[in-house]
């Protein structure tokens, strides 16, 4: 008699199956939650005051336009006066320093700018702005001036908050370390969260920290193109980083050109905008340089550099940084009043048109007022994402002082094929932005000391217990 055998007995047992193996993503994703957390831990305060002082700027457009309503605008008479006579009076009323630039009334209710340097107490690169009412020549009023957009002392102070902090170039490292570290946080940040798919999970019913991970990462997943975007574009006139790159641009041949001041001389892509002497009256004057200009297609808004010296001719260039962007410069010779060189926005180099633009849409110049509230809101989003990061760390603690650090140890895991290849990017990154690499590099190196302080720590125990 034969018996069949029980299969829960008498067969061989099934070998298990083969453990799934990871994707090149799941190897590296504890290593970016750490890198993730970490930096935000660490360079958030930066940013956060980045971010607090970026609202403000966007904001003190607007507000600008208020405070300094009786400067800026006028009512709106029959006829303008010749920019002549206009620079006549405000020299009149103002006969310190000389004029180093005049800007027209571009709109028929603003009033007319003549830029003075050399003045007592307006420490350069500032100008003090003296304001004519264009239709009767009367002075309006003077204000200090800052920068290429004529940013008047509310938004010049702050501007210079926001660039650094009122300290000058050492103070200029900090917006330099926030822009760095922004770009790596908010894509560390995207890529956790799509790797979790929380995108598609409601917060509505969720509690505790699992209802602040949803917040952040749905806000931070909305705003993660917008803060890369700051963050390169914080980039191109940051101390350190901002030299590479223009050593970039050098190197491609897409430096930003400019009109040469020299009378029938190419692009020479320098400075022309050196200082005037007296009223800014040479050759044929003003009115007929800014005919001229005209003449070529250059409409407002306009800036009037006149010459240097007494080999320079006059430059008009267009100052509108609004959509479209105007940027079409002349230079007029003060001798016959001919146009001796012409430079069209349109031919410059795709790398300085980007760089024009990327600028003008940071600082919320490229759109104007939808740019500015963007830039808000955008603004808004940053602080929020940051409050919610602290908290969540706060609650990952469960109510303890600090909240608890992640594990060590995530970068042993993760196969050499799959963590050389980001290792190397990472380490390009840090050397042409090195505000990103030297921070990185400091704090690998205390977390390694410090994983080695424990260890040694743990084996000192475990050799005591036994």
């Amino acid at each position: 008699m034969t018996t069949t055998p029980s299969p829960t007995t008498d067969e061989a047992p099934q070998p298990a199956p083969p453990a799934a193996r990871k994707t090149p993503w799941a190897t590296l994703r504890p290593l970016v939650l750490r890198l993730h957390f970490y930096a935000g831990v660490l360079v958030a305060p930066f940013v956060l005051v980045a971010a607090l002082s970026g609202l403000l700027y966007a904001a003190s457009f607007q507000a600008e336009k208020i405070v300094y309503d009786h400067e800026l605008t006028v009512p709106v008479g029959d006829r303008k006066l010749p920019v002549s006579r206009q620079v006549a009076a405000a020299r009149e009323a103002h006969p310190e320093g000389t004029v180093s630039a005049v800007r027209p009334s571009p709109e028929p209710d603003a009033t007319t700018r003549v830029l003075l340097t050399g003045v007592p107490g307006v420490e350069a690169p500032h100008t003090l702005a003296v304001f004519v009412d264009p239709y009767t020549g009367t002075v309006r009023g003077a204000l200090e001036q800052y920068g290429s957009t004529g940013a008047l002392p509310l938004r010049t102070w702050i501007d210079e908050f926001h660039r650094d902090l009122h300290l000058g170039e050492t103070g200029r490292l900090y917006s330099e370390l926030a822009a760095s570290w922004l770009a790596v946080i908010a894509l560390g940040g995207l890529a956790l969260w799509f790797s979790r798919r929380r995108s598609r999970r409601a917060v509505r019913g969720t509690t505790g920290r699992r209802r602040t991970l949803g917040l952040h990462g749905t806000v931070g997943a909305w705003a993660a193109a917008g803060l890369v975007f700051l963050s390169a574009t914080g980039l191109t006139w940051s101390t350190h980083a901002g030299a590479s790159i223009g050593d970039l641009r050098a190197a491609l041949g897409q430096q930003t050109p400019s009109v040469s001041a020299a009378a029938g001389g190419e692009h020479a892509g320098h400075d022309t905008a050196g200082e005037a002497g007296g009223d800014a009256a040479h050759g044929v004057g003003l009115d007929e340089v800014l005919s001229a200009a005209r003449a070529e297609g250059l409409g407002d808004p306009v800036e009037i550099v006149p010459p240097a010296d007494a080999e320079s001719a006059y430059v008009v260039q267009q100052i509108q940084r609004a959509w479209p962007v105007q940027q079409d410069s002349v230079a007029v010779d003060p001798a016959t009043g001919e146009v001796t060189d012409v430079l069209r926005f349109a031919d410059y180099p795709v790398l300085a048109k980007l760089t024009r633009w990327g600028i003008d849409l940071h600082t919320g110049s490229l759109f104007g007022l939808p740019n500015q509230i963007a830039l808000m809101v955008l603004a808004a989003a940053l602080v929020l994402l940051i409050v919610w990061g602290y908290r969540m760390w706060w609650q990952r603690g469960r109510g303890s002082s600090f909240g608890r650090p992640l594990p060590r140890g995530a970068w042993r895991q993760v196969p050499p094929a799959v963590l050389v290849p980001p290792a190397a990017a990472v380490a390009v990154l840090g050397y042409f932005v090195p505000l990103f690499g030297i921070p990185l590099a400091a704090f690998l190196a205390v977390d390694v000391a410090l994983g080695e302080i424990a260890h040694r720590r743990a084996r000192r125990g475990a050799g005591t217990a036994v």
